[in-house]
């Protein structure tokens, strides 16, 4: 365990902290990012996770803990992204892949969807510049990282945690990668164009503004995996059960006992905020760790009761693999070995639908982590449980060119 928490600065009653084996690919400009970024007034806690890589400023698979201030920029553009997952009343041996194939390549990304039941379900009292967002971009997923997956269980690890959420051996699941689309990034432009990166102060108003907007933002994600679920299975003709959702972007206050724990040399343990950034909070129950889009996804239960451990993690896990490339690397690396058409079947025989070439390259399994190594490295550290993998079958990025 203390080869994989490693301490790689305390001073000034602050700390950064990796959860991270000698034998993970770690990028020296991410680390630098998490030590900059205690440099913030107010800061206090800065911990990265086994996916840790470089963000636009800040690092992406982290969790930073401040005393009063929240940073707008910390939680980024897409806030309340999240990954839910549903069971399909579908057994993963009676898909036609093929047939399958054919009827999500015929969904259309620009459709607007106009299942009134998802949007009502939104409170709002905010004018029709929130609106705009959930009337045309409802139940679409989004580009970058964001995904929709036709998965099957590969291996069960636990039984009776893995059927105590119901879920079935045989059936397919659906694992929904979406955030708040260009909401979020409407919220976060707002505050730079107002106050650059400065942080705010939480029980001021503009503090409770943005907090206000921030958790509207959270809704919205959550609701809108839920309705390109819908999409999905309606266009499958089939039905399923949500079995969980969690969101890894975004800034929630934390409990006194939590502060004390985590940050026993810190005077004040009232009023702290942990923003998380890619990171996956450890007080929901069960959560899903997908890899790349070649690669298993993994079914964890945190282990809450190592109370000390998961203070040093920051209650927080890695919620993927994390890039190992930049975008703007993959295509010259790949190309020469593969044509765009050759990444839409993976070494595991699932299909991926993305008209998209770019995205196709950028998004390629070579461009993460290894997956398997990023789980080793939270088992060893004792922060989680293994309680079932799954194979990817179908992974659907866009049907926009």
């Amino acid at each position: 365990m203390g080869n994989v928490i490693k301490t790689i600065e305390h001073s000034n009653n602050k700390t950064a902290r990796i959860i991270i084996s000698d034998k993970n690919w770690l990028e020296t400009t991410a680390v630098e990012q998490l030590k900059k970024t205690l440099e913030l007034p107010g800061m206090c806690c800065g911990i990265g996770m086994p996916d840790l890589h470089p963000g636009k400023g800040q690092p992406i698979g982290a969790a930073f803990v401040s005393n009063g201030i929240v940073y707008p920029h910390l939680v980024g553009s897409d806030i309340g992204c999240g990954m839910g997952l549903w069971q399909l009343e579908q057994p993963a041996h009676k898909i036609n892949l093929s047939r399958w194939e054919k009827k999500l390549s015929q969904l259309n990304d620009d459709t607007p969807f106009n299942e009134q039941a998802f949007v009502e379900a939104l409170s709002c009292e905010d004018s029709d510049d929130w609106w705009q967002f959930a009337n045309e971009r409802m139940g679409t997923i989004g580009g970058g990282n964001h995904f929709a997956e036709i998965q099957k269980v590969e291996t069960v690890y636990d039984s009776t945690l893995f059927e105590s959420l119901n879920l079935k051996k045989s059936a397919a699941v659906l694992l929904v990668h979406s955030g708040s689309r260009g909401l979020g990034q409407w919220i976060l432009r707002q505050h730079v164009d107002q106050y650059g990166a400065k942080g705010l102060l939480a029980n001021e108003p503009e503090g409770l503004e943005y907090l206000r907007k921030h958790n509207f933002a959270i809704q919205w994600a959550e609701c809108n995996r839920r309705a390109i679920a819908h999409r999905m299975m309606t266009q499958l003709s089939v039905e399923g059960e949500r079995v969980l959702d969690i969101t890894h972007n975004n800034v929630v206050s934390m409990e006194e006992d939590e502060a004390k724990l985590m940050m026993p040399y810190h005077e004040s343990t009232k009023d702290n905020w942990i923003h998380r950034k890619g990171a996956t909070p450890t007080d929901k129950g069960m959560v899903m760790i997908p890899g790349s889009r070649g690669t298993l996804s993994y079914l964890v239960k945190p282990l809450v009761e190592n109370s000390e451990v998961m203070a040093k993690a920051g209650f927080s896990l890695a919620h993927g693999a994390g890039r190992k490339w930049k975008r703007s690397e993959c295509k010259g690396r790949l190309r020469p070995r593969f044509h765009a058409n050759q990444l839409t079947t993976t070494e595991l025989g699932s299909k991926v639908i993305c008209k998209d070439r770019e995205l196709l390259y950028e998004e390629a399994p070579q461009a993460y982590k290894k997956i398997d190594r990023v789980i080793d490295d939270l088992l060893e550290a004792g922060l989680i449980k293994l309680v079932a993998a799954f194979r990817p079958i179908i992974t659907y990025k866009t049907t926009k060119a």
